[in-house]
């Protein structure tokens, strides 16, 4: 004949047991899912990385580009400015030579018309004080 108290020790011993098992796969399981979501997750910073690495080499490029072609645009604007005041002192000379009473008169003209500005100026400079 079975002794209750066995058959209960017997029933809660088993219980326990199937309660531990029951918990260590709970555990397992929980660990493999949160193993699995850091993979996923290393993976994405690794994707992530290599996206803004490439992003931040194209950056690099495109603003290297811009500086080349500013550095050009700089170089032929200053090559023309050049050109430009050279033609202006030449033709400037070839009429000095060609009119000098004329050019005589322009240039007092014109520092006549400063001297009245500089004045003007400065009047009212002295003022507004």
């Amino acid at each position: 004949m079975n002794n209750p108290v066995n058959t209960l020790g017997n029933d809660i011993s088993h219980l326990a047991h199937d309660a531990a098992q029951g918990a260590e796969l709970s555990l397992r399981s929980t660990q493999r899912a949160a193993l699995q979501g850091l993979d996923r997750m290393a993976d994405g910073l690794s994707d992530a990385q290599a996206q803004t690495s490439s992003a931040l080499k194209q950056l690099a490029r495109d603003a290297e580009s811009l500086t080349h072609r500013g550095m050009d645009a700089v170089r032929e604007g200053s090559h023309q400015l050049r050109e430009k005041s050279e033609h202006a002192r030449s033709a400037t000379a070839t009429y000095i030579q060609h009119e000098p009473f004329k050019s005589v008169l322009i240039a007092a003209a014109v520092g006549a018309a400063l001297m009245g500005l500089v004045a003007l100026f400065s009047r009212q400079g002295g003022s507004g004080r």
